[in-house]
């Protein structure tokens, strides 16, 4: 897919304003609008997904073709704010995934907040079905692999051995606060999830989502391309939209926050 420019130009629809790099970081820092910039987060767990018009999240099993300089810009974003960036394994073998990459300018200014200059990707399995010769090993920084008490032993150690980190969150299957409790002891209570939709659905059953970023594709797909959350019941999370901006190239990029007021 070809994109009509290189260099993206936010523009905030509230305020009718073009946004620079610091604006959009002020856009997606890690609290509600009403917080104090001076306070510190103790928890805090995005979510960032890209979607068609007509719901998809993906096109032919990945979400690539629905992307832009755009998202790939906010995508960077979230990345370089984020303590941990938390998949599935589902989702890290179908998009391939990697270390994350992280430019010189924003290690800069992670080591300015007290961040690690990278963060690592923190990967979910209740399996600990994982290739150990995957690029998700081949990162400047190692990948935890967070699964359950009952992952194979003969699956796990050679995860151990490429050089992950183990977290065991949950007996016979993962469990969301524990997992995310064992981030936060671990200093990354700045999680950024990635997908898939049942790690993003566990999140919302166990109502542990504070923020979902969502770039709104301009286009329609149709197919059979799943939706962003998946679980066994529903779970209804009011949320409050605190940021809605677009570019040139006609996608919409909307953040929502968790409304406790409404619990």
């Amino acid at each position: 897919m070809e994109h009509r420019s290189v260099e993206t130009h936010f523009t905030d629809l509230h305020a009718g304003r073009t946004l620079t790099p610091a604006d959009l970081d002020e856009e997606y820092a890690h609290r509600s609008p009403e917080t104090p910039a001076s306070a510190q987060t103790t928890r805090w767990v995005r979510a960032n997904f890209v979607s068609s018009l007509d719901g998809a999240i993906s096109v032919e099993g990945r979400s690539g073709a629905l992307g832009s300089m755009g998202d790939k810009t906010v995508f960077h974003r979230l990345r370089a704010l984020a303590d941990v960036v938390l998949v599935g394994a589902g989702t890290a073998r179908a998009e391939d995934y990697g270390g994350a990459v992280i430019s010189a300018q924003d290690r800069g200014a992670r080591t300015a907040r007290g961040q690690a200059p990278v963060p690592p990707i923190a990967v979910v399995t209740g399996s600990g079905r994982i290739d150990a010769d995957s690029r998700l090993f081949s990162g400047e920084v190692p990948p935890l692999v967070i699964t359950s008490k009952t992952a194979p032993t003969e699956r796990i150690t050679p995860l151990r051995k490429a050089g992950a980190e183990v977290v065991i969150a949950g007996d016979d299957a993962v469990d969301p606060h524990a997992m995310i409790a064992a981030l936060t002891e671990r200093g990354l209570p700045r999680v950024l999830c990635e997908g898939g939709p049942h790690l993003f659905g566990d999140l919302i059953d166990t109502d542990l989502i504070d923020e979902l970023c969502v770039t709104t594709s301009p286009h329609l797909v149709a197919g059979r391309g799943g939706r962003m959350a998946a679980s066994s019941a529903d779970a209804l999370r009011r949320m409050r939209r605190t940021a809605l901006l677009t570019d040139q190239d006609g996608f919409l990029y909307t953040r929502w926050v968790r409304d406790r007021s409404q619990q």
